[in-house]
């Protein structure tokens, strides 16, 4: 830890701990977020893929308690109108909320999640690489100002195993994501 310091104390300036952790408030200068007056309806972000493992899912199952073995056992899952295992679908949801963060659309300035809805389309299966599409749907200012509440639709894009992006998605999940933003810079 003492050469991981004193390497990056080299690019700090002085009496600064470079490894201390950096407070962001909203819309601070360090934040990259969007501020709620930055949105507009139809607006439209697509974030980047992150592929589904079998180890996503025997994690997940552990975690949830799901072992359902529609996702646990080949052998059952075989035998179903899928015929093969897939993956959960707050699983993906779950992994949705990640993709989400990569957009950098919420860093430092979301008050808050207010809500999450979801509605299974398809199957995730092991292998399927999903991305996050968010599309601003309605944009309610706060009385109080300073603030207001976006609400985006979502998707989440399914590509198969060994596809390219837009060769073959299909959307695996709807919903809503209702979100506070600030309104200050």
């Amino acid at each position: 830890m003492k050469a991981v310091r004193e390497h990056v104390a080299l690019a700090s300036p002085p009496g600064h701990d470079p490894l201390a952790p950096t407070p962001i408030t909203p819309a601070s200068p360090m934040a990259r977020g969007l501020l709620y007056s930055q949105f507009s309806l139809g607006q439209r972000f697509v974030s980047v893929g992150r592929t589904v493992t079998e180890a996503d899912v025997v994690n997940f199952a552990g975690i949830s308690g799901d072992y359902n073995p529609l996702h646990t056992d080949a052998v059952f899952a075989a035998k179903t109108p899928f015929k093969q295992r897939i993956a959960h679908g707050m699983l993906s949801a779950a992994i949705s909320t990640g993709l989400g963060q990569t957009l950098g659309i919420f860093e430092g300035t979301v008050l808050g999640l207010v809500g999450q809805t979801f509605e299974y389309k398809g199957a995730v299966f092991f292998g399927d690489t999903i991305r996050l599409a968010l599309t601003v749907q309605t944009l309610t200012p706060s009385s109080k100002g300073g603030k207001g509440v976006v609400v985006f639709a979502s998707e989440i894009l399914k590509t198969p195993a060994g596809a390219d992006y837009g060769d073959g998605d299909t959307v695996a999940i709807t919903g809503t994501w209702t979100v506070l933003f600030t309104d200050k810079a």
